[in-house]
C-alpha cells in the first residue's frame, strides 16, 4: 500500500521545483515535498528572474506548482524526517519517511532543503532582514540605489560587497565591526571609490516608522543610514540525510568558512549514488535564477539515470530471452527445450526471465505478507455461483485464492513466477488441509502458457510496471477454457482512491476494451458479465476508500 514514485523532491523551492517541472515533462512519477520555509520568504519580491522580475516569492512558487500540476507531479505540504537506501534485486530504492509517519518509496532522490540564514547578533538586525538589511546586490540592490547603504564587515567579503553596492549609490559606509583588518590594497581601493570607513563594533540598528533610518556603534554613536548589508552564515537544511551517510562540508569564500553545504558535482550528484543535489543546499550563493538552472539540470541527469537503468534491464532482459532457447510455440505444451540456468528455468515448468522472477521475488520479500491473505472478491462472487470443477489461477501470489478454491471443492492449478510466492502459497495449502487439491507451479507467462484446459481461469489483477505481453496471455488464457468453461479478468479500474502516484495520462483498459483486446469468435463464446464494480475499503492509513474493478466474464460455448 505504500506510494512509490520515480523520484521524490525533497523541498518547493526554486530549485525542487524546476527539477521537479523538468522529470514530470519526462513522464516521470515524481513527489515533492515542500517544508513551506523558503530563504527568501521574508523578502517582497524575486529580481533578475526573465520575465518575472519583481514576481512576489509566494507568486512564483504558486505559478510553479500550477505548472507541475500539468505534467502529474504531485506537491504536498510537509517534512522528510529520514531518507535510507537500500539496493535491491530491482535496483536501487530508497524509504523516505514524513512527518506523521507516512512512508514512500523513490528510485531516486532530489534535496533542494535549501539553507537558513544566521545573521549577526545585533540587536533589531533580525526583523529587518529581506526588508532593508541585505546581503546581495543584485537580489536587492536597484531597490536601495541612491540610498544611504552601510556594509557591516564580518568577514573577506565587506569590501567586495562595499565595492559593489558603490556601483548603485554614491553613499556607502564600511562598518569595521568585527571584520578582519584591512589591507593597504583594500584601504586604497575604498578610498578611491569614496567608501567611508567607520571604526568600533555596531550594537544595533536604529528604526523608525518602520523604516530603518541608522546605524548604532557601541560608542553609542549613530551613523544615519537606510539600508545595510550583511553577510550571513549559512546553515543548510539536511539533517535527513543523515541517514544516507552524506556528510556536508564546510563552504569556504576568500579563505574563510562562510557556512556548510552538500558537496556536489555540476548536475548535483553526490557522494551517495541516487542521490542529487540543487540550489542553496550546495551552493549558498545561489540566486533564485541560479537555483532555478540547477534544479533543472539536477533532474534531467536523475532522468538520464533511469534511462539507462531501465535500458540495462531491458538489454539483460533480451539476452536473458536469446539464452532460453526454443520460444513456447516451438516446445512441447510450452516446455522448454533447453534452460541453462536454474534462474531462467523451473523443472518442467517451461522458461522464467531471471530479471523479472527477482523482481517479484524481491516485491515479496519486502515483508512476511504482501497481501491480505483474503481471496480476491470478484473470484469469490463470481465461483460462488458455479458447480466445482477444474480451475488455472493464473499468478497466484501467496495462495489466497487457490486455497479458497480448493475448499470449495476445485481442483486447482496454480501457477506464478516467484518462487517466494509460491513457497508461501504451498504453505497456506498445506495450513488449510488442501494440499493435495492444489498443483502449484512455477511459471513465466511472457514465455509460455500451462497446458491442459479448465473448467475456470482465473486472471486476477494481470497488471505491472514492468513489461508485459498482456494481449496475449490473455488470449492464451481464453484458448485454456474448456467447452462450456469460463474466462473470467479482473483488472485495476483506476488507481486507489488514496494514491496520486499514477501519471494522469495513465489508462485503465474498460471490460469492453479488454473484451476486443481477446479477440473472440462470437460464435464460440458469449459475455455474461462486462462491468466496473465498486469495493468500499480501507486505505492505507485506516481511511474510507473505494477501489475500481474492471470485471470481464465470458462463457466458452
Amino acid at each position: 500500500m505504500t506510494d512509490s514514485y520515480d523520484v521524490v523532491v525533497v523541498g518547493g523551492g526554486a530549485a525542487g521545483l524546476s527539477g521537479a517541472l523538468a522529470l514530470g515533462r519526462s513522464r516521470r512519477s515524481v513527489l515533492v515535498v515542500d517544508g513551506g520555509a523558503p530563504r527568501n520568504a521574508p523578502s517582497a519580491q524575486v529580481h533578475n528572474l526573465l520575465t518575472n522580475d519583481g514576481v512576489p516569492p509566494a507568486e512564483l512558487y504558486a505559478k510553479g506548482r500550477a505548472e507541475l500540476a500539468r505534467y502529474g507531479v504531485e506537491v504536498i505540504d510537509g517534512t522528510v524526517t529520514t531518507a535510507l537506501r537500500s539496493d535491491t534485486p530491482d535496483g536501487l530504492r530508497l524509504t523516505v519517511e514524513l512527518t506523521g509517519g507516512r512512508q514512500v518509496l523513490a528510485r531516486r532522490l532530489l534535496v533542494t532543503t535549501g539553507l537558513v540564514d544566521e545573521l549577526p547578533e545585533i540587536a533589531g538586525l533580525a526583523g529587518r532582514w529581506g526588508r532593508d538589511v541585505l546581503h546581495c546586490p543584485y537580489c536587492h540592490g536597484w531597490e536601495v540605489r541612491d540610498q544611504a547603504v552601510g556594509v557591516l564587515a564580518t568577514g573577506p567579503t565587506a569590501v567586495h560587497q562595499a565595492l559593489l553596492f558603490r556601483q548603485l549609490t554614491d553613499d556607502v559606509v564600511l562598518f569595521a565591526h568585527t571584520g578582519p583588518a584591512l589591507t593597504p590594497d583594500q584601504t586604497e581601493q575604498l578610498a578611491a571609490r569614496g567608501v567611508r570607513i567607520v571604526g568600533g563594533e555596531v550594537t544595533a540598528v536604529e528604526v523608525t516608522d518602520d523604516r530603518l533610518t541608522g546605524v548604532r556603534l557601541a560608542s553609542g554613536a549613530v551613523v544615519p543610514r537606510q539600508a545595510l548589508v550583511v553577510a550571513p552564515r549559512a546553515r543548510v537544511r539536511a539533517d535527513l540525510l543523515a541517514g544516507l551517510g552524506l556528510a556536508l562540508a564546510e563552504f569556504v569564500v576568500a579563505g574563510t568558512v562562510t557556512g556548510d553545504h552538500v558537496p556536489a558535482d555540476p548536475q548535483g550528484a553526490t557522494a551517495v549514488p541516487g542521490v542529487r543535489v540543487a540550489g542553496n543546499v550546495t551552493d549558498p550563493m545561489a540566486t533564485v535564477p541560479v537555483a532555478m538552472a540547477a534544479g533543472m539540470k539536477a533532474g534531467a541527469a536523475l532522468n538520464a539515470e533511469l534511462v539507462a537503468e531501465e535500458t540495462d534491464r531491458a538489454v539483460a532482459a533480451r539476452r536473458a530471452a536469446t539464452a532460453v532457447g526454443p520460444t513456447a510455440e516451438a516446445t512441447d505444451g510450452g516446455r522448454s527445450a533447453e534452460a541453462t540456468t536454474d534462474d531462467r528455468a523451473a523443472s518442467a515448468d517451461g522458461p522464467v526471465d531471471a530479471e523479472t522472477a527477482r523482481h517479484w521475488d524481491a516485491l515479496y520479500a519486502e515483508r512476511e505478507r504482501r497481501w491480505s491473505g483474503r481471496p480476491n472478491a470478484r473470484l469469490v462472487e463470481v465461483a460462488e455461483a458455479l458447480p466445482a470443477g477444474t480451475v488455472l489461477d493464473l499468478g497466484c501470489g501467496e495462495g489466497a485464492d487457490a486455497v479458497w478454491l480448493a475448499r470449495q471443492g476445485w481442483r486447482v492449478t496454480a501457477v506464478d513466477i516467484s518462487r517466494t510466492a509460491l513457497d508461501r502459497a504451498a504453505a497456506e495449502a498445506a495450513a488449510a488441509g488442501v494440499a493435495d487439491r492444489i498443483d502449484f507451479r512455477r511459471h513465466d507467462l511472457a514465455r509460455g502458457f500451462p497446458d491442459g484446459s479448465f473448467d475456470l481461469v482465473s486472471a486476477q489483477f494481470l497488471q505491472s510496471k514492468l513489461e508485459f505481453p498482456r494481449a496475449e496471455v490473455l488470449r492464451a488464457a481464453a484458448r485454456a477454457v474448456a467447452p462450456g468453461g469460463r474466462l473470467l479478468i479482473v483488472e485495476h479500474g483506476a488507481p486507489p482512491s488514496w494514491s496520486r502516484a499514477f501519471h494522469p495520462e495513465v489508462r485503465f483498459p474498460t471490460p469492453q476494451e479488454t473484451l476486443a483486446t481477446l479477440d473472440l469468435n462470437p460464435d464460440g463464446w458469449y459475455p455474461e458479465r462486462l462491468d466496473a464494480p465498486v469495493r468500499e475499503v480501507t486505505g492505507p492509513d485506516g481511511q474510507p476508500a473505494t477501489l475500481v474493478d474492471h470485471l470481464v466474464l465470458v462463457r466458452r460455448r
